[in-house]
Order: structure tokens, then C-alpha cells, then sequence
């Protein structure tokens, strides 16, 4: 049986595999590239996807776990799938699946959860849960204490990101600060990270990869394929499986540290969240001031002023206020207000007198 408790920091889990099961063909050669590589511990396929709209491919069903079966006859890699209901973990458990991971869209959800955790009662199949799909630890706590009710042993974590509303450079937004309370409030649980979904892309995975081990991460979950561009789901996040080692040679892999190497991880672990904060705040800053430009353009079509003072008084008043109640200088609230919202004028003007 595979286990996820022999991870180490000498021993990180790789885990690979298509985003998508799509064909016997595509899996079996998939899975054969990677077990070449000597570098995967666990082959990850989707067999069943949480689609956002209807009639885009929603996976092969109960045909792929023949195919995963396959994979394990004739690789020797242990397979992996997500579940969301207590009929995906049934089917899991008769074609001999590894480990099942819950996703994001169903960590959301406290009755699916709750109808998987009935569902494994009595078995041994490790679980691993990723974070829900909204920046909400307390369901992420909520689905650990779940899957911890029902007896399972061997459970771990994904970090995937959350998904944000404003640009950003991300497909979800890592927000490091929830995977790292997470970690402080479970010390004994692996926390893996999943790059792929996090970047969306290929071109950011090594970055985020690397931060994930710096903030001494278990292992990664990469998606790979053998013709990403063609890939029926998420092609722009995969990579080649032949490519995995190569990408995962580039990563600094840390091991065991003495007590001063500690503290220094500790302040890069603080300077990390900082590092992270200041990206989202950036990227806040660039949403609002799009959204003062399309105001600028409203208020030229009305013929209306730019400074609006009676408004910019209660965005002060309301900001400071709730400065105060987070423990912030009013002060300092004043001044950084100031520079955004002189900013915001800018941006109006270029458009009134454009």
C-alpha cells in the first residue's frame, strides 16, 4: 500500500499526471515517460472534472480507472485520482486507486465532504484535500476534521491558490499566508503544492515550485502531458513529462538545517508572506486604477468633475475608522489614501482629456 507518511524534507512527493484522462493511449504513455524519469512517486489522472459550464469536458468516467489499473500493471507507479462524492470514492476503492485527493470545488461544500468521509470509513486509502476554492481557511480546517473523523490515518494537504475577481498574473492567487497557518495549526500533515493550478501557465511553475520548497513544502503535484497544447483540459498549465526532471534539477532542494538556519527560515518564511502581500496589493492597485479610468469616462460622457470632495471626505473617514480597529496610524492610512487617490485623479484626467 502506498503511503505519504515516508515523506521527508530528504524525500519530497512528486506527484504527475495529465490534468485529464482523455484516452487509453494518452494515459498509458503519459504514465510510461514519467516512470522513466525515476522521479515520480504517485501518477495523478482526472477521471471525473468539476466543469464551469456545461457541455465542456467533464472526463471519461469509469473507463479511465481500467486505464489507471494499466498504468500500475505496467509502470509500477501507485495512481491517484480526486473524488467528489461517496460514488467517485466506491469505484475508487474497487479498481485499487492509491490515493484520492478532494478538490477544491468540493472542499467548498461541508455535505460532500462529509458524504466522503463516510464513504472511506474502514479503509486505508490516503486522502489528500486541497484548499477550497475561496480564500477560507475555516472550510479547509473543517474538511481535515472531517476526514479525521472518519479514522483515516494518512491524510495531506494541496495548496492550489484561491481564485480572485481582480487581474493578476495568476490563475489563483497563492495568498501563502493560509497554507502556512494551515501548516502551523497541522505540523504533522504533509502540505504539498500544486503549481499548475496556482500559475495556469508553464512560464511562472519553477517560480512558485521554489517558493513552495523555501517554505519547506512536502513535494509538488505537476501536471503533465505528452502533447500539452492539445490537452481536452487545462493545456496551458502542462508540461511535458519528459520535461519533469529537467524543470524539477532547476529546484534547490533544502534538507536538514542547524538551529541558526532555522531562525533564518523563519524570517524568510515571514519575508516570503511579505513578498506576497506587497504582489497582491500591486495588482489591487492596478484593478482600482482601471476601474478609475472607466469612472473618468463615465464622468466625462456626464459632464461631471473629477474631484468629488464630499465623497473622497466619507472614503477617509470610513478608511480611517477601520485603520484604527486593525491597529493602524490614522496617519499613515492619510497619507497612503492620499497618494491612491491622487493617482486615481490622475488616471480620470488622462481619460476626461484624452
Amino acid at each position: 500500500m502506498f503511503s505519504i507518511l515516508n515523506i521527508t524534507s530528504d524525500s519530497p512527493l512528486i506527484i504527475s499526471g495529465p490534468c485529464s484522462a482523455e484516452t487509453r493511449e494518452q494515459t498509458l504513455l503519459t504514465a510510461e515517460k514519467l516512470a522513466e524519469s525515476g522521479k515520480v512517486h504517485l501518477f495523478r489522472a482526472g477521471i471525473w472534472k468539476p466543469r464551469t459550464k456545461p457541455g465542456m469536458f467533464e472526463g471519461v468516467g469509469e473507463p479511465g480507472l481500467e486505464w489507471l489499473k494499466e498504468v500500475k500493471a505496467k509502470t509500477g507507479l501507485p495512481t491517484s485520482i480526486e473524488v467528489a462524492n461517496a460514488s467517485h470514492v466506491e469505484l475508487a476503492l474497487k479498481y485499487d486507486v492509491d490515493v484520492i485527493w478532494i478538490g477544491a470545488r468540493t472542499t467548498v461544500n461541508p455535505f460532500l465532504v462529509q458524504e466522503i468521509a463516510k464513504s472511506i470509513e474502514g479503509s486505508t486509502i490516503p486522502v489528500l484535500i486541497k484548499n477550497p476554492i475561496n480564500p477560507d481557511i475555516d472550510l479547509w480546517i473543517g474538511a481535515v476534521e472531517r476526514i479525521q473523523q472518519s479514522g483515516t490515518r494518512e491524510i495531506g494537504l494541496i495548496h492550489r491558490g484561491f481564485s480572485t475577481y481582480a487581474p493578476s498574473s495568476y490563475r489563483n492567487l497563492p495568498m501563502w499566508q493560509i497554507p502556512l497557518d494551515m501548516k502551523r495549526r497541522f505540523p504533522m500533515i504533509p502540505m504539498i503544492c500544486d503549481p499548475s493550478h496556482i500559475c495556469g501557465n508553464r512560464t511562472l511553475l519553477t517560480e512558485i515550485a521554489q517558493k513552495s520548497i523555501d517554505l519547506d513544502f512536502s513535494g509538488l503535484m505537476i501536471e503533465s502531458h505528452p502533447d500539452p497544447d492539445k490537452a481536452w483540459s487545462d493545456p496551458a498549465q502542462q508540461i511535458l513529462p519528459q520535461n519533469l526532471p529537467s524543470f524539477l534539477n532547476e529546484l534547490i532542494w533544502r534538507t536538514s538545517v542547524s538551529l541558526a538556519q532555522e531562525l533564518s527560515q523563519d524570517f524568510y518564511t515571514l519575508r516570503s508572506q511579505i513578498d506576497q502581500i506587497d504582489d497582491e496589493l500591486i495588482d489591487l492597485l492596478a484593478h482600482r486604477m482601471l476601474l478609475a479610468q472607466k469612472m473618468g469616462r463615465l464622468k466625462k460622457d456626464f459632464g461631471v468633475t473629477i474631484l468629488q470632495t464630499e465623497r473622497w471626505n466619507k472614503i477617509l473617514e470610513r478608511i480611517s475608522a477601520r485603520a484604527t480597529n486593525l491597529g493602524l496610524s490614522k496617519e499613515f492610512i492619510k497619507r497612503y489614501f492620499e497618494a491612491v487617490h491622487l493617482e486615481s485623479i490622475n488616471h480620470q484626467n488622462k481619460v476626461m482629456n484624452g
